[in-house]
C-alpha cells in the first residue's frame, strides 16, 4: 500500500456519489428533494463490553456508555478523542497530536497494552484505532475485572466491529477541517448472490494537516468482514484490517524553572519544529475470527480468536529542560524561554498480541430461580520488542523565539531490535445472572487468572520471568422497584500489571509487579416512558499509587483513593429538541507513602468536576435542517504529585449544523462544525510523565462535510 491511496480513496468516495447520483437523477426536474432524518444522540441500549454477550445497558449493573454508528456520523466523529468528549468521566492523558490517543476513565490512565478491546479482544492504544469498520464505540466505566482480566480499574474502552448488512449499503463520505485536512471513507455492506456469505468493505484516507503548524501526515485504512451462515445454527464472522499513519508528532510544553505555566504560547506552536524532524510512522493490522453454533434453544457456544501485529518508527525533536540557566533545570524551561532539544528515535518497535476464548451461554431454571450463566476460558499472548533508542541533545531552542539545532548525524540509529518482554494471560470465568423473584436479580461472577512475565533487564541479568495467580470476585444486586427503575450495587476486584518506569528514571523501562484494585459502586437507571433515560453511579475505586519519586526512580507506594457521582441523562424536550447531559463529581486523594508532601493531595491530572452538555434543534421552518450545541466545562488539575502547580479550569463550546436531502436516488447529508467557538486557551491535559508536560487544547476549528448514500 503507497501513499498514493489517500488520493485514491478520495477519488473514489466522489465518484461513487455521483455516479449513483447521476445515474438516477431525472433530468427533467434537478431540483433537490429534502430528506427529514430523525435520531438521538444515544440510540444504542446495547453493549457487549459489561458482560460476557450482548446485554441491555439498563440490566447491566454498571456504567457503560454505548455510541453507535449513526452518532458518531452524526457528531462527525473521526477518532477515539472526538468520541470521548461527551462523556464526562473521561478524559486525555498525554494524547499528544500525531501520536498515540491515551485517556484516563474516573480519574486512571488507561494501559496502552490492555485497557483497548476489539470485540473483547486487548489492542495496543500505541496509535490512532480506527472507527471506519467500527459498529459501536462502548465504555465501561470501573473495574473490569470479571469481565476482561487485566485492565486498569478505571474502566475499558471496547471497539465493536461492523458486520455485514442484509440490505445493499452504499456510503462515501469527503470531509475537511483544520487547516486544509482532507478526508475521506467508503462504506460497502451487503450479501452475495447466495445469501448464507455476507461482506463489509470499509477504507478511508487522510492527508492531514491539523490546528499545530507543522504537524502534518498522512494515513491509509482498509478493512474487510465477511459472514458466512454455514447452517442455520452456525455462523462463521472474519474480519481483518489495516492501516498505515505517518505524522509529525507534537510535543507538550513544560513549566518555566519547573515552578510556573508557561504564558504566551499558541497552541498552534510545534516545539518539534526543526528541519531534521522526521514523522513517527505506525503500521497495524488486525485478523479476526469468531465462530458462533447454536447448542439448543437458549443455549449459544462461541469460540474466537483476535491477532494484532503494531510497527513504529518513533522520531521527536524532543524538548525537556533547560542547560542554559545555572545549574539548569530537569524538568522545565529556563527564565528565558530557553529549552533543551535531544535528538529521539526509536525504529522498528513492535508489538503483536493474540487471544482466543472459549464460551458457553445458556439459560435454565432451578425452581423458581431463573439463570442465566456464562462460562469460558481464555488465553493470551503479548510479545514486544524494541531497540536501545538514540537520546541525544542537540542544542537549544526558545519558547518564544524559536532556534534551528544542527542537523541529525547519520550514524545515529536505534540498537538492535530484541524481544524484550512477554506476558502470558490464562483464565477461566463463571457468572451467573439469577432471577431471585421479579425484583430482584443477583449477578455473581468469578475469574481465576494466571499472568506469567518475560522481562528483559540487560546483557548481565538477561531475562527475569515471574509467575502469580489471581480471583477475581464480583458479586452486583440489582433492585427493580417498578418497569421503568433499576438499583444496584456491586462489589468488585481488578488486576493490572504494574505500571513501566519512565524515560530517564533510574530503573527506565522495568515493569513494577502486578496490583490489584478494588471497587464499590452504587447506581441507579432509569428509562421513563417521556423518552429520558438516566444513570448515576456512586463509587469507590483503590489501588496502589505508582509515581517518580524524590530519588528518580519509579515506585508504588501508598495507595490512591477515587471516589465519585456520575450522571448522564439524555432525551427529547419537545420533537424538535433533543438534550443530553454527563456529570462527574470526583474527589481523589493520595495516601499512605509516608511522604508529607504527597499524602492528602490530589492525584494529577484529574479535574474535581467534570460536565458536558449538548443540545439540537430541528428547524421546522426548513426541514432537513439541525442545529445542534456543545458546552464543556473542567475544573482545575494537579499538574505534579505534590500538587505545588494546578492548571485552571475551563469552559468550551462548540456548534454544528446539518442538512439531509435527496439528490436523484442518493441520499446527501451536509454537515458543518465549529469547535472552541470563542477559541479559548486552556491546558486541556496534564500528565507527570517524562517530569511533566502540558498539552493545550485545540483552538478554534472548523469542518465541512458531505456523505452520500446510495
Amino acid at each position: 500500500m503507497t501513499s498514493h491511496l489517500k488520493y485514491t480513496v478520495v477519488a473514489c468516495a466522489i465518484a461513487q456519489a455521483f455516479v449513483a447520483q447521476a445515474q438516477a437523477q431525472d433530468t427533467t426536474h434537478p431540483v433537490a428533494e429534502v430528506v427529514v432524518t430523525g435520531n438521538r444522540f444515544v440510540a444504542v441500549d446495547r453493549a457487549s463490553v459489561g458482560s460476557f454477550g450482548e446485554a441491555s445497558l439498563f440490566d447491566t449493573p454498571a456504567s457503560i456508555i454505548s455510541m453507535g454508528r449513526t452518532q458518531m456520523q452524526d457528531l462527525s466523529i473521526r477518532s477515539t478523542t472526538d468520541a470521548v468528549r461527551f462523556d464526562a468521566s473521561v478524559a486525555d492523558a498525554y494524547n499528544a497530536v500525531g501520536y498515540a490517543e491515551q485517556f484516563s476513565i474516573r480519574g486512571f490512565a488507561l494501559d496502552n497494552n490492555y485497557s483497548y478491546r476489539k470485540d473483547g479482544f486487548a489492542i495496543p492504544g500505541d496509535t490512532q484505532i480506527p472507527l471506519e469498520n467500527k459498529e459501536r464505540f462502548e465504555t465501561l466505566k470501573g473495574i473490569a475485572g470479571l469481565t476482561s482480566g487485566i485492565a486498569t480499574p478505571g474502566g475499558i474502552v471496547n471497539y465493536v466491529t461492523k458486520r455485514p448488512t442484509n440490505a445493499p449499503l452504499r456510503s462515501a463520505l469527503v470531509e475537511v477541517s483544520e487547516r486544509g485536512t482532507l478526508y475521506s471513507t467508503l462504506d460497502l455492506g451487503g450479501r452475495f448472490e447466495d445469501r448464507r456469505f455476507g461482506y463489509r468493505i470499509n477504507a478511508a484516507a487522510a492527508d492531514i494537516h491539523p490546528y499545530v503548524r507543522g504537524a502534518n501526515g498522512d494515513r491509509q485504512f482498509v478493512s474487510a468482514a465477511f459472514d458466512w451462515q454455514i447452517t442455520p445454527d452456525a455462523l462463521l464472522q472474519l474480519d481483518m484490517d489495516y492501516q498505515r499513519k505517518s505524522q509529525i508528532t507534537a510535543p507538550g510544553f513544560q513549566l518555566i524553572r519547573n515552578e510556573t505555566l508557561p504564558t504566551g504560547v499558541s497552541p498552534k506552536m510545534l516545539l518539534n519544529d526543526q528541519p531534521w524532524t522526521r514523522p513517527v510512522t505506525t503500521k497495524d493490522s488486525n485478523l479476526g475470527l469468531r465462530f458462533e453454533y447454536k447448542l439448543a434453544q437458549d443455549w449459544l457456544a462461541t469460540v474466537s480468536g483476535n491477532k494484532h501485529w503494531f510497527k513504529r518508527d518513533d522520531f521527536t525533536a524532543f524538548p525537556y529542560g533547560c542547560s542554559n540557566e545555572g545549574a539548569g533545570y530537569y524538568p522545565g524551561y529556563c527564565g528565558n524561554g530557553d529549552y533543551d532539544v535531544y535528538d529521539y528515535q526509536s525504529t522498528g518497535e513492535r508489538k503483536t498480541p493474540w487471544g482466543v476464548q472459549a464460551l458457553v451461554n445458556g439459560k435454565f431454571a432451578t425452581g423458581a430461580i431463573r439463570h442465566a450463566v456464562a462460562i469460558g476460558a481464555s488465553y493470551s499472548e503479548r510479545h514486544d520488542s524494541f531497540g536501545d533508542y538514540v537520546y541525544d541533545y542537540v542544542g537549544y531552542s526558545n519558547l518564544w523565539h524559536p532556534l534551528v539545532t544542527p542537523h541529525v548525524a547519520a550514524d545515529r540509529v536505534t540498537g538492535p531490535v530484541i524481544g524484550r518482554r512477554s506476558d502470558e494471560e490464562r483464565a477461566l470465568f463463571a457468572q451467573d445472572v439469577m432471577k431471585l423473584t421479579d425484583q430482584f436479580t443477583l449477578h455473581a461472577g468469578l475469574r481465576h487468572v494466571q499472568i506469567k512475565r518475560s522481562e528483559f533487564v540487560d546483557e548481565a541479568t538477561g531475562y527475569v520471568r515471574s509467575d502469580a495467580s489471581f480471583l477475581l470476585p464480583q458479586v452486583a444486586l440489582m433492585f427493580s422497584p417498578s418497569r421503568a427503575w433499576n438499583v444496584y450495587a456491586m462489589v468488585g476486584h481488578g488486576l493490572q500489571h504494574g505500571g513501566v518506569a519512565p524515560m530517564q528514571t533510574t530503573n527506565e523501562n522495568q515493569v513494577l509487579a502486578p496490583q490489584r484494585s478494588h471497587q464499590v459502586e452504587i447506581g441507579a437507571k432509569a428509562a421513563l416512558d417521556n423518552g429520558i433515560n438516566l444513570s448515576a453511579a456512586l463509587f469507590d475505586i483503590r489501588q496502589g499509587l505508582e509515581y517518580t519519586d524524590a530519588n528518580n526512580t519509579y515506585v508504588r507506594n501508598g495507595r490512591e483513593t477515587h471516589r465519585g457521582l456520575e450522571l448522564t441523562a439524555q432525551g427529547s424536550a419537545t420533537p424538535a429538541l433533543d438534550w443530553s447531559l454527563s456529570l462527574m463529581a470526583l474527589n481523589t486523594r493520595q495516601q499512605g507513602t509516608g511522604q508529607a508532601s504527597i499524602d492528602g493531595k490530589r492525584v494529577t491530572d484529574v479535574p474535581a468536576f467534570k460536565s458536558v452538555a449538548w443540545v439540537q434543534y430541528a428547524v421546522a421552518a426548513v426541514p432537513g435542517l439541525k442545529l445542534d450545541g456543545t458546552w464543556q466545562y473542567s475544573g482545575k488539575k494537579a499538574f505534579d504529585v505534590d500538587n505545588t502547580v494546578f492548571v485552571p479550569d475551563y469552559h468550551v463550546f462548540g456548534m454544528g449544523a446539518s442538512y439531509g436531502m435527496k439528490w436523484g436516488a442518493t441520499n446527501v447529508t451536509l454537515r458543518a462544525r465549529a469547535e472552541n467557538l470563542f477559541d479559548k486557551f486552556y491546558w486541556r491535559d496534564v500528565t507527570p510523565d517524562l517530569g511533566g508536560y502540558l498539552l493545550p487544547g485545540a483552538p478554534r476549528t472548523f469542518s465541512a462535510s458531505a456523505q452520500f448514500d446510495f
